[in-house]
């Protein structure tokens, strides 16, 4: 695939045209455009893939908070739950949860993690991943190689879309991330490159309209749980897609849709924190609770502050 990566169609022809994984194509094109070996820019991304499972067993930790006090602990939470037994849909599903929730909330906490493909969506794509990694038993060298696929993925919609929510939403985000999981996941379970197409698709449909509507406007409420979902959404679409459920709307169709849909939405819901979420009550006494209030200006609330009028 000596061309550069400009859609999911273009990349999944190569795959079927060579016999060979998205990943490893990937993996050869970046070689060459950096003019390194294939294996230093594996290294590269092995350690990439280090720093996100370092970031989940801190983040699961007991006791993390973050700066403003808006959250930490869910993650906790959710692996003592697991460990109990106290799960709806088994191992594989409730670590994923955890491993999304840790990512993020120690993001929260100012750590260190991976923005895959934002700091607002970091936890999906690393819980996806290494979920599976540790239910089936995969080699690191496997999982490694799926998130070229990922990043493939990502850089198609940043460049024929967008993957900032004070761009296009969160559908930008953590769809984003949740369509490259899916991606990763398929590619882990031997999923053709059709397949591949199709998680990526239903993945971003089923986040299409998703509002970025941080409370106080801050990477934490209702980001975190959104990762959660994010990566949920990640095992359903792949689930759907390695079963041979086809989306009917292509992938490339699919990430122009987001973007039409991203250009439409009012500014209030794109990272403002002036509408959604952020705008109810308590919204805005959490703003409070973590910024304070003064009637007058000069207080440092952004622009459109509804408790200060400014």
């Amino acid at each position: 695939m000596a061309e550069k990566i400009h859609s999911i169609s273009l990349m999944t022809r190569a795959a079927r045209k060579t016999g060979r994984p998205i990943s490893a194509l990937v993996l050869m094109q970046q070689a060459q455009q950096l003019e390194q070996s294939e294996e230093e820019v594996y290294e590269t991304m092995r350690q990439s893939y280090v720093v996100m499972a370092e970031s989940v067993e801190a983040g699961k930790a007991a006791g993390v908070r973050s700066t403003s006090g808006l959250s930490g602990g869910d993650a906790f939470r959710m692996e003592q739950a697991r460990l109990a037994g106290n799960t709806l849909c088994g191992d594989l599903f409730t670590g994923a949860l955890t491993r999304a929730l840790a990512v993020s909330e120690w993001n929260a906490a100012m750590g260190r993690i991976v923005a895959a493909p934002t700091a607002g969506s970091c936890g999906i794509l690393p819980a996806a991943v290494l979920s599976l990694q540790e239910a089936r038993g995969l080699p690191e060298r496997d999982c490694v190689m799926s998130l070229f696929t990922a990043s493939a993925v990502g850089l198609i919609i940043a460049r024929n879309a967008c993957i900032a929510g004070a761009e296009g939403g969160c559908q930008a985000e953590c769809g984003s991330a949740s369509a490259m999981a899916a991606a990763a996941l398929v590619e882990l379970c031997g999923g053709a490159p059709e397949m591949i197409d199709s998680a990526v698709s239903i993945a971003l449909g089923n986040t299409l309209g998703l509002v970025c509507d941080p409370v106080a406007g801050l990477v934490e409420i209702p980001c975190i749980h959104r990762n959660a979902a994010g990566v949920a959404g990640a095992l359903v679409a792949a689930q759907l897609a390695l079963a041979g459920i086809q989306s009917p709307i292509p992938a490339d169709e699919a990430i122009l849709a987001m973007k039409r849909v991203g250009d439409a939405m009012p500014s209030s819901l794109k990272e403002t924190a002036e509408g959604g979420l952020a705008a109810t009550p308590t919204g805005r006494k959490l703003y409070e609770q973590v910024f304070g209030h003064a009637a007058d200006t000069g207080h440092g609330c952004p622009p459109g502050c509804r408790a200060c009028k400014t």
